[in-house]
Formats: C-alpha cells, sequence, structure tokens
C-alpha cells in the first residue's frame, strides 16, 4: 500500500509529513521505555529487517491483485508498540530512498497511514482482546490473528480519508473506500496469516521476548496453610538464556535472508490493493516519476546486473543488511538514551545533602 508521489497534494502530503514526524518523535520516547533489556535493539533492528523481507513476497488475493504484509501488528506485538511504529517508518525510509517504492513526498502520509494507523489500531484490539481472554498461548496467538486481520482495513480507510481531504484526482470517495476495504480485508487475512505465524514461532521458543506476552501468563499457585499463593517463578539461567536469544537473532536474520535473497523471485508480479485500485479508478492519473527512480536498487533490482533472480536476490540481501544496521542503530540509540537518563533521575530523586560549612554568627 506504499503511496506513490502524486496520489495526494502537497499541503495536505506536508501536514501528514507533520503527523509523522509527531509519530516518530513519540516512538523514540516511548521506546526507551520498551527497550530494557541489552539484546533487545538488536532484536528489534531484526524486526524491522524481517519486515522488509517479508513485504517483498506479495501474494495473490484475486484476480489480478496481490498484497503484501503491512508489518504494524507483527512489529508492535513483538517488540512493543513504539518501538514496533519506528520499526515500519524504518523499513518505509529504506524502501523510498533505496528502492523507489512509496514516494518521498508521500514519506509522511505512507508513515502515517502504514505505520501510526496499523499500529495503534492492531496493539490496541489486541490489549483489549487478551485482557478479556484467557491467560494463555492460544489467547495471544487468537488476539494476534484478529488484530492484524483489523489492521490492514484500518489502514486502508485511513488512506481513504487522506484522500478524500487532499486527493490530487476527481473520484469519488464511496468508491474509492468500497474498493479499498473490499481488497484490503483479504489482504488482511494474509497479513494475519503471516503475523500470527511469525508471533506463534517465537513464543513457542522464547514467550519472554514477545511484548505483548508479557505478564499473561497466569503464575503457578502453592496452597499454603489451606491458602492459594502465587509461586516465585523460576529464574532461567542468564548464558542459557543469552544463548537462547542469539539462537531466535541467528534464526531471523537467516530466515530474512533466505524471504528477500531468494523467495523474492516467485512472489507474485501483479499490482497490489492500492495499485490495482488506483488503475481501475483512475486515481494514479497524476502519479509522478520517483526521485531516486535512477537508484542503482531501483524496484528492488542491482541497476545493470541481467540476471533477474541474482539481481532481484542480490537487492533484497542488501536491503535487509541496510535495513538491519539502520534500524538496529536507532534503538541503539534510544536505549543509550535512556540509560543516560535514569542515573540522572536517581540523582535528582536523592535528597540534598546538609551543607558541612559552620555556620555564621549572627550576633
Amino acid at each position: 500500500m506504499h503511496v506513490p508521489d502524486g496520489f495526494i497534494n502537497a499541503p495536505v502530503s506536508a501536514a501528514a509529513g507533520l503527523v509523522a514526524a509527531g509519530a516518530v518523535a513519540a516512538g523514540l520516547r516511548g521506546a526507551r521505555r520498551e527497550l530494557g533489556g541489552e539484546r533487545t535493539a538488536p532484536l528489534a533492528g531484526l524486526v524491522a529487517a524481517f519486515i522488509f523481507a517479508v513485504q517483498m513476497l506479495n501474494f495473490p488475493v484475486a484476480a489480478g491483485t496481490s498484497g503484501h504484509l503491512l508489518g504494524g501488528a507483527l512489529a508492535a506485538i513483538l517488540v512493543g508498540p513504539w518501538t514496533g511504529m519506528l520499526c515500519i517508518a524504518v523499513v518505509l525510509l529504506m524502501q523510498g530512498v533505496l528502492f523507489a517504492d512509496g514516494g518521498l513526498t508521500a514519506l509522511g502520509v505512507n508513515i502515517t497511514v502504514m505505520g501510526a494507523v496499523t499500529v495503534l489500531v492492531a496493539y490496541g484490539l489486541f490489549r483489549a482482546l487478551v485482557k478479556v481472554l484467557p491467560r494463555t498461548r492460544r489467547s495471544v496467538t487468537a488476539a494476534t490473528f484478529l488484530a492484524a486481520l483489523v489492521s490492514v482495513p484500518a489502514s486502508a480507510a485511513a488512506f481513504t480519508l487522506v484522500y478524500a481531504v487532499g486527493g490530487t484526482t476527481d473520484v469519488p470517495v464511496g468508491k474509492v473506500l468500497a474498493a479499498m476495504l473490499g481488497v484490503h480485508t483479504l489482504i488482511g487475512v494474509g497479513e494475519a496469516a503471516i503475523t500470527t505465524a511469525t508471533v506463534g514461532a517465537v513464543l513457542a521458543v522464547r514467550p519472554d521476548l514477545v511484548y505483548g506476552a508479557r505478564g499473561l501468563t497466569a503464575p503457578l499457585k502453592l496452597r499454603v496453610g489451606g491458602e492459594l499463593v502465587d509461586a516465585a517463578p523460576a529464574a532461567r539461567p542468564a548464558p542459557a538464556g543469552a544463548a537462547r536469544t542469539r539462537t531466535v537473532w541467528g534464526a531471523g536474520l537467516a530466515a530474512s535472508l533466505l524471504l528477500a535473497g531468494f523467495v523474492s523471485f516467485y512472489a507474485s508480479a501483479d499490482p497490489d490493493g492500492l495499485e490495482k485500485v488506483a488503475a481501475d479508478h483512475g486515481i494514479d492519473s497524476k502519479v509522478q516519476e520517483h526521485a531516486a527512480a535512477d537508484s542503482p536498487l531501483a524496484d528492488y533490482g542491482v541497476k545493470d546486473l541481467e540476471d533477474a533472480r541474482l539481481s532481484g536476490g542480490l537487492a533484497g540481501t542488501i536491503g535487509v543488511g541496510a535495513t538491519l544496521a539502520l534500524g538496529t542503530g536507532v534503538f541503539w540509540a534510544a536505549r543509550r538514551r535512556r540509560m543516560a537518563q535514569a542515573p540522572a533521575a536517581e540523582g535528582s530523586a536523592r535528597p540534598p545533602a546538609h551543607s558541612s560549612a559552620p555556620p555564621k554568627d549572627t550576633a
């Protein structure tokens, strides 16, 4: 659903840019609270790289139409809503600058529609569901499926609202909304399946790494003196936990490279939901050429490399590496800022020391 340049007029694009900047700023502040452990920044960077890779895998949803992962629900549930919002922003920035996917003047629209809306809707629904469902892993996966499913048509509705305010073509908004919701509800099913499978895989090996599942497991009860009390949780050995985290990180990186570098060659070549709706209804009549159209990696291929399989695979691999590096750097910076603020906060909370100077003679 990457919006190109020319769909939305300049004033609304600028306004969306301000909204996106505010969302990113809020994400940076919120991520400082979510990025607690020392291994969380690399894991968050990996989530961004994985989403980049999976977004290359367009899947067919209807005759002549394809869809791809948006990733807001996946990122929010795995690493937290604020960190997840930053993950999507990093992915969209890399796609726009390096691969000419999504307009540069429309970057604010894309971050707002594909990042902020999907994350807020998905995580809000996810939290509401896990509060009323039993505290089990099945409940987490069920809530994940529904949250991811709803987030995609919510994003489509958000785009329609932006188009209604600042669209550059004269197409009835009702037709655009009906078409966008119809195809993106189907895409939402694919989004839900991918998101649930990924979250379920991490839950199976390291449930403590799933942000949305923290504190959801019912504590073990012991009967003491005729009353049920919570048992103290068993401590996980630090070396084993660190080793398993590295295993998850390595497996995630290997999967990202495999998907982007090899499996992406077999992705559907049909236009995605927004492209199909735009072509069918004339929304794309004023689309503009991408400012990065001459990029060496434009359209997810390496320029002047004739072998299509090698060109696409190498471009995908470069994209995974670049997204991982940028994402990890952003999250390390956010975490270091949090660690730097912690001692300052502790120091300000200490009572002032009594002065050791002798009292002045008031006589």
